[in-house]
């Protein structure tokens, strides 16, 4: 494992820890709505972790010449930054939490398709699984984020 792979990894286990701690104090804060924020934000941090974990694994199988998993690792590493993203901006509550997540949950859609063609492969396989939890949770924060925004006012 390189040093960006190291910083990746634990970079990712702040994300989830900042996630946990800082949406469960707001939870308790901020009403009814927190809880979906909560999820959210563990949800993208999963997903990021599993993302940054199949880039990996996807760039070693382009070593090893199989050159079909060139467009999967690209985009397990753009989806794992957005869902870093995510998980950053919905800890805190962010005025732009739906907007990270509307485009968390198409990153995620895209990715975990791509993965999904690869079944046989548990890396993939798992990817795919947790890009599927991050769009759902993305897409359930957001029916709810209006509605916490509206009660800050």
């Amino acid at each position: 494992m390189n040093r960006r792979q190291v910083m990746g990894t634990l970079g990712a286990g702040g994300i989830a820890m900042l996630a946990a701690g800082t949406a469960s104090a707001a939870q308790r804060d901020q009403g009814a709505h927190g809880e979906h924020f909560d999820m959210c934000a563990k949800a993208c941090a999963d997903c990021q972790i599993e993302c940054q974990s199949c880039n990996h694994h996807c760039a070693q199988l382009l070593v090893d010449g199989q050159k079909q998993h060139l467009q999967t690792m690209k985009l397990c590493a753009d989806c794992g930054d957005i869902c870093a993203a995510a998980a950053n901006i919905v800890a805190r509550h962010g005025a732009l939490s739906a907007t990270i997540c509307e485009s968390c949950a198409k990153a995620c859609d895209e990715c975990g398709k791509a993965c999904e063609k690869f079944p046989d492969d548990k890396h993939m396989k798992a990817c795919a699984e947790e890009c599927k939890k991050c769009a759902k949770a993305c897409r359930e924060m957001m029916k709810h984020a209006g509605a916490h925004h509206a009660e800050e006012k």
